[in-house]
């Protein structure tokens, strides 16, 4: 839970690195408030209002925590345009944030594991 929550902390923060639990913590939490949400809604007969304006509201937290993962691996932020891609795009963007974080400091900050 601390780790979704200090993602919404750094709400507009796109610079630094973000550790793999960081990353997948967040989007964890994302899809259990998406289903619990979907779930409400079908229960008081909305369709779609309570799940849109909750992806709406954490839209800049996922970039954010999506770039900051990609500089964990000594990439620009700018690869997530390759999930505009179908297919072959996302499971490149999925094999990137899946991978290791690089050893030591790089252009985007020190190791987050390292703290």
């Amino acid at each position: 839970m601390n780790c979704y929550l200090d993602v919404l902390k750094k709400y507009f923060v796109f610079e630094g690195r973000a550790r793999r639990t960081e990353y997948w913590m967040f989007t964890l939490f994302n899809i259990l408030i998406i289903v619990v949400l979907s779930v409400i809604e079908r229960l008081i007969g909305l369709r779609g209002i309570l799940g849109s304006l909750y992806m709406l509201a954490v839209l800049l937290p996922a970039l954010g925590v999506s770039v900051r993962r990609l500089h964990d691996t000594d990439r620009t932020g700018w690869w997530l345009l390759i999930g505009l891609i179908p297919v072959i795009g996302t499971i490149i963007l999925l094999i990137f944030m899946v991978l290791d974080s690089q050893p030591g400091q790089n252009q985007y900050g020190p190791n987050p594991k390292a703290a």
